[in-house]
């Protein structure tokens, strides 16, 4: 990725000062409360529910995704794949809260260092079928060989590990749980050859609007407190990026030449925006494609690219060029004629 920023301290400065602000009103709420009832009250509720995956935590994933050092994941020559883990049949018995399922991917975490020696370096997404039920998409490079704990390859090892995760009470429920409850596909990982592709894969579902039910919180997990929290993750891969200070004119120049660039590309998103019937009143989706702007605050922002230290470098050449034809004209409009003399009679 290629971002374009610059610090805004006035901005930092009254956002510290709202937040003082408003720790300084729950404060004294509390402490009247203590002193009317004698008693200190609860935390509060969330204020709202998260029933959807909003935009700006989408935004936040793809640039991460761009940002990360995949080298420990083919560090050892191992293919990459899509891993998913499913929630059986009766799912609400096992997962009835977001809290619980992010405490299954811990246990699961913690099984994969005890049974391969090593920290589990993935990117997870969480979705929702139909049904309701969770499942999560992991991408990672599997393990050759055979788990040191019970012997077993990695499909066989994840199917026992995720079914003893979740632990269904019900006997056959676990049972089928265990036989299809998780899928590693290597095709779909193959699919991953670089930060964008992989960022692409994880966000295509929000994209496509047939897929866009995977994205709806459950009515089960609507209530506050019982949501599902973050959408997606990141597991033992840390950020390889670098900053350079440059003037502000050039930095002015370095964002419209990205912003050009993402123009160029012809990115477009798909919506679906609400239209009334002026004869009966009903109210249905229209489906509407835009083109997707980027770069437009004050030529500040980031695009998602193939190679960012490639783009950085043509950037960079660019804006010497630039500096040097306004030198060369300003040089030679410095210059001015000799005059000559007057004649005389």
């Amino acid at each position: 990725m290629f971002a374009v920023a610059c610090h805004d301290w006035s901005r930092r400065e009254r956002t510290g000062e709202r937040a003082h602000d408003a720790h300084v009103k729950d404060v004294d709420q509390d402490v009247a409360a203590h002193i009317a009832t004698g008693e200190w009250p609860e935390k509060p509720p969330p204020r709202s529910s998260i029933t959807a995956w909003s935009r700006k935590s989408r935004a936040r994933m793809t640039r991460r995704l761009c940002e990360l050092d995949y080298t420990p994941l083919y560090r050892d020559g191992r293919l990459p794949a899509m891993v998913t883990l499913t929630y059986p049949g009766d799912w609400l018995a096992v997962v009835p809260t977001g809290q619980v399922l992010k405490r299954h991917m811990k246990a699961l975490r913690k099984r994969y260092l005890r049974a391969w020696g090593e920290d589990w370096a993935c990117v997870w997404k969480l979705e929702f079928q139909r049904r309701g039920a969770p499942h999560v998409h992991v991408l990672c490079t599997p393990p050759h060989g055979l788990s040191k704990t019970t012997g077993e390859r990695f499909a066989v090892w994840l199917s026992a590990a995720w079914a003893g995760v979740v632990d269904h009470p019900d006997p056959e429920q676990r049972r089928r749980h265990e036989l299809a409850g998780t899928a590693l596909d290597y095709a779909e990982g193959l699919h991953a050859t670089d930060p964008r592709r992989v960022a692409a894969y994880f966000t295509k579902h929000g994209l496509m609007a047939a897929k866009e039910y995977q994205h709806e919180v459950p009515a089960e997990w609507r209530e506050p407190g019982t949501g599902p929290g973050r959408f997606w993750g990141v597991w033992n891969l840390e950020r390889a990026t670098r900053t350079v200070s440059v003037r502000p004119e050039d930095g002015v120049h370095a964002g419209r030449i990205a912003r050009r660039w993402a123009r160029a590309q012809g990115r477009a998103h798909c919506t679906w925006k609400p239209r009334t019937c002026q004869a009966t009143g009903r109210v249905h989706l229209r489906k509407s494609r835009s083109r997707v702007h980027l770069l437009a605050n004050g030529n500040r922002g980031w695009v998602a690219v193939n190679d960012g230290a490639s783009f950085a470098g043509k950037v960079s050449r660019a804006l010497a060029q630039m500096a040097l034809t306004a030198s060369i004209q300003s040089s030679s409009r410095a210059v001015q004629p000799a005059q000559l003399p007057a004649s005389g009679t």
